[in-house]
């Protein structure tokens, strides 16, 4: 068995527990690109997007735990909600039941933590392959900044990590400490200057700093948007 698949440093520090809260949150996940995404939330399932359209979550009272929204594209379903996705796929389904094949650039969010609070990030650990902003949607939290990853990645990728329609993160391609921060002190070097100069807002790489993980009061609502123009 491999080592086992990084995460951002949030998931590292976050013990999920599962306790009655009387918090919900609703996720408004909005497709700004020109082109059709197929939109996947674990849990949550999955929903085609064509431009402009918004797809409304609601998560329910009584919700902590991880959270993960992304973007699928290049994908075909049948009537049964089986096909394939070109990035970001999640074995096959429309629905999705699990975590999507990298690359795909994430938004993670764990609800209902330590004191109440929500703990939210944008990823690049699993790669990418949309841009993506999300920011608190709710008076509860309305000092706390948005964040957003639109750096011309998928244009400036190296051949190494680049694939169809995104580029992997260095990890998922080498699997090396230099790239995965198994061990030792984990900086942005070789490949993985290209996600933290583009994206410095964005969990570029394991372990990364802690400034990459934002707080909003539990009970906030969330706007998550592919291709954002603003957020």
């Amino acid at each position: 068995m491999g080592p086992l698949k990084p995460f951002s440093l949030f998931i590292y520090l976050i013990i999920t527990v599962f306790v009655d809260y009387t918090n919900a949150a609703i996720f408004d996940i909005i497709n700004n690109c020109s082109f059709t995404v197929w939109a996947a939330a674990v849990p949550g399932g999955g929903r085609q997007l064509d431009r402009g359209q918004t797809w409304t979550l609601d998560v329910g009272n009584g919700t902590t735990g991880v959270y993960r929204i992304w973007a699928r594209t290049g994908c075909s379903f049948d009537g049964a909600g089986r096909g394939k996705c070109q990035t970001g796929d999640c074995t096959g389904l429309l629905q999705c039941q699990g975590y999507g094949t990298p690359p795909n650039t994430l938004a993670e969010f764990s609800l209902n933590q330590f004191n109440n609070m929500d703990l939210f990030d944008l990823s690049l650990i699993d790669g990418f392959n949309v841009p993506m902003g999300l920011s608190p949607n709710s008076e509860t939290c309305s000092g706390t900044r948005g964040v957003r990853c639109t750096g011309d990645i998928n244009g400036e990728c190296p051949n190494e990590l680049r694939v169809p329609g995104g580029c992997n993160h260095p990890c998922t391609v080498f699997g090396t400490n230099q790239y995965c921060c198994y061990s030792g002190p984990c900086i942005p070097t070789g490949y993985l200057r290209l996600f933290s100069d583009k994206c410095p807002d964005a969990y570029s790489y394991p372990r990364d700093g802690g400034t990459s993980t934002l707080t909003c009061p539990g009970g906030t609502n969330y706007r998550v948007v592919f291709c954002p123009s603003s957020i």
